[in-house]
């Protein structure tokens, strides 16, 4: 009897420490499926955020593409506008002369040929000596051309065009033209103003400084002297001198109140106060 309870013992002893190990194996194993699963959830959460940024860092960008495009065509529309003001301007200052050219019953006033007949024809060209050099007839065809009102328009026209298409080299190309043949023409102010403005939008801003002070030099009466005062102030602004551009955005504010440029020189002013300059 004795021996059947100890032998009883003896397995309950075996048994219980089979289960404990078994138990303890259990327990390991059930711990590291649970840590990798918590690492796998750990990634999976990580990779999503990562996920999550890359769509908001697109989104972003997206949006400010949006944003670039729309200040582009922007200041396209305003540069177009701007532009096609000027060309009506000039187009209306232009109107007396070309009016008078365009009067109805202006033929009656040509004076009749021998004959009795009348008409239009031009006068027979000056008659040129044997031996005479060419150059003076080439020379007196390039002043009757810069004497003539629709070549000057023509010629500004093309120049004007080519700004506004954003041919940059080639407007500056047709202006600095412009105004060698045409010097004193009415349009020579605009045609300045408009060559520094070429080299502004480039941002080749030392030689827009120089032709923006030939308008304003050169042409006392121009009504573009203003805005020419305007851009000299921008340029000094984006040259960092301070004191200049102060100077010059206050002087335009004086003199043009309650215009749109006195607006834009205060406006600019008013940045450079918010800025600390």
């Amino acid at each position: 009897m004795w021996l059947t309870k100890t032998a009883l013992a003896v397995c309950l002893l075996v048994y219980g420490s089979t289960a404990s190990a078994v138990s303890k194996d259990e327990l390991e194993t059930r711990v590291q499926q649970l840590e990798r699963r918590l690492d796998s959830r750990s990634l999976v959460s990580l990779m999503e955020q990562v996920s999550a940024l890359q769509r908001e860092v697109q989104q972003l960008r997206g949006d400010i593409e949006v944003q670039m495009h729309s200040m582009e065509s922007l200041q396209k529309r305003q540069r177009d506008l701007y532009l096609d003001i000027d060309r009506r301007l000039h187009r209306l200052e232009a109107g007396g002369v070309q009016g008078q050219t365009d009067v109805p019953g202006t033929a009656a006033l040509v004076p009749a040929r021998p004959g009795g007949a009348t008409g239009a024809t031009p006068p027979a060209p000056p008659f040129t000596p044997p031996g005479s050099s060419t150059a003076t007839t080439a020379g007196s065809a390039a002043a009757s051309a810069a004497l003539n009102p629709a070549e000057q328009r023509k010629d500004y026209d093309r120049a004007l065009e080519q700004l506004k298409e954003g041919r940059y080299t080639e407007a500056s190309s047709a202006f600095q033209a412009f105004l060698k043949k045409y010097p004193g023409s009415s349009y020579a102010d605009n045609a300045q103003y408009w060559l520094g403005e070429v080299y502004y939008v480039t941002r080749e801003f030392q030689p827009a400084l120089s032709e923006f002070a030939k308008v304003v030099d050169g042409y006392p009466d121009s009504t573009k002297i203003a805005d020419a005062k305007l851009k000299i102030g921008y340029i000094q602004y984006e040259l960092k001198d301070w004191t200049r551009a102060r100077e010059m955005l206050a002087q335009v504010v004086q003199a043009y109140p309650g215009t749109t440029t006195a607006r834009l020189a205060q406006e600019r002013l008013d940045r450079m106060k918010r800025e600390g300059h």
